[in-house]
This record gives structure tokens, C-alpha cells and sequence, in this order.
């Protein structure tokens, strides 16, 4: 026997009949709304979480590449020392190098000149502490004008202590100064820095120079002369 048709008075094609169709409840639809919104809000979260780890990450790398480039420079411009005075803003001389605790001026080899200028290849840089950061300053010049000043740069922020001290090679004894009373040395044998970050501890350098052994060859041009 075939199966029992509901026809429509309307239509001339009969509709099978079939078993009643059921839908959801209301209370069911809460449900599955609230499972879905504790997932949703649970994968947000943790979404979240990991975007502001990697955010985290990221400013730590940006901070310890800022941290090695400014020490590079210090380390750079200390290996480059030479023995070359200048004269200063008040025409006195000024020795190759002079420092204290916690600033130092020195001429440095190594001052590019990519388009031949007539000018010297040595540069008179200047390193001190601005507040919480470490500056590294420069001069146009060698032998200053009276208002000459140094072109200053930031290497570094968040900076709570700046702290050197100087190797003298003729006495083998460490100084807070350069050049320490009764010195006879144009340069230091070494010079040791430390920087102590706010928030990642202290960095320690010592740096020998290599200019130290030729300061008394008598070949480094003093002020007036032409490097």
C-alpha cells in the first residue's frame, strides 16, 4: 500500500506525509548562546594574551638593540682614540683626552669624509649624561671658536648612572680622572665605562687603546697642524 497523502486544496501535486518536525527550545538556544559567547570569550582572551606577550617581546628586542648600538658606539669611539690636543672655546689646550667619573672628551680616527672635503678625518666627540640619557656629543671643529658647542645626539634612554675611570700606564693604577695628577701619558692604557640601565642592570666595558702605544712616537699632529 502506498503512504497516505495530505493533499493541499490549492495544489494538484500531493504532499507526502512524514514524521512531525521539531525545532529548538528557547532554553536550549540560551544555552547554546551562552557556551558560545564563553568560548568566544575565552579565545579572545587568550588572543589577547598573546598579542600583548609578542608586544612585550618586541619592546625588550628594541630595548637590548638600542643598548648594543649605543655601547658599540662608546666601545667604537674609544678604540679609535688618538693622540691629537685641540684647542678649546677659551684658546687654551685641551689634551687628546680628558675625563672624569662620569664624562669624557677625546679625538677620535675614523671621522668619514665620503665626499673628499678638505677637512681633518679626526673628530672631537664629547659623552655625558642628560638627565636619564646618555648623549654623545660632537664638533665641527678640532680647534674651537669661542662659541663653539657640540652637536649632541641620544644614544640611549633610561639611564641612572654613568661611571668611568682611566688606566694610567705609567703608574699601573686605576684613576677617577684623566689625567690623573703626575701622569706623563698622553692616553690611557684602558679605559673601563659602566652604564646602569633603569631597568635592566649594568653594563661594564673595558676598552684598551691602541693609541696608547704610539703616544710617544712624536707623530700625532698638534693643534695648528694638519692631520
Amino acid at each position: 500500500m502506498g503512504r497516505p497523502c495530505i493533499c493541499r486544496s490549492d495544489s494538484q501535486f500531493p504532499i507526502p506525509d512524514s514524521l512531525p518536525q521539531r525545532g529548538f527550545s528557547l532554553i536550549e538556544l540560551l544555552v547554546a548562546l551562552v557556551v558560545f559567547a564563553a568560548l568566544a570569550a575565552a579565545a579572545y582572551g587568550g588572543l589577547n594574551q598573546i598579542a600583548r606577550t609578542r608586544a612585550a617581546l618586541a619592546a625588550q628586542q628594541d630595548r637590548f638593540a638600542g643598548i648594543t648600538r649605543a655601547v658599540s658606539v662608546f666601545e667604537r669611539d674609544l678604540y679609535q682614540a688618538v693622540d691629537r690636543p685641540v684647542i678649546g672655546n677659551n684658546g687654551a689646550e685641551l689634551l687628546a683626552l680628558i675625563g672624569g667619573p662620569s664624562s669624557l672628551e677625546l679625538s677620535r680616527l675614523g671621522f668619514a669624509n665620503p665626499l673628499a672635503e678638505p677637512r681633518s678625518n679626526i673628530e672631537r666627540v664629547v659623552y655625558g649624561l642628560d638627565g636619564n640619557k646618555l648623549q654623545r656629543g660632537r664638533y665641527a671643529v678640532l680647534d674651537r671658536a669661542p662659541n663653539s658647542a657640540p652637536v649632541a645626539r641620544v644614544l640611549i634612554d633610561r639611564v641612572s648612572q654613568l661611571y668611568l675611570r682611566y688606566f694610567d700606564r705609567t703608574s699601573n693604577t686605576w684613576s677617577d680622572v684623566w689625567p690623573p695628577q703626575g701622569s706623563v701619558a698622553a692616553l690611557p692604557r684602558a679605559v673601563e665605562f659602566r652604564i646602569t640601565f633603569a631597568d635592566l642592570g649594568e653594563v661594564r666595558r673595558v676598552v684598551e687603546l691602541p693609541s696608547a702605544f704610539l703616544s710617544s712616537s712624536g707623530g700625532s699632529p698638534g693643534p695648528g697642524q694638519t692631520p
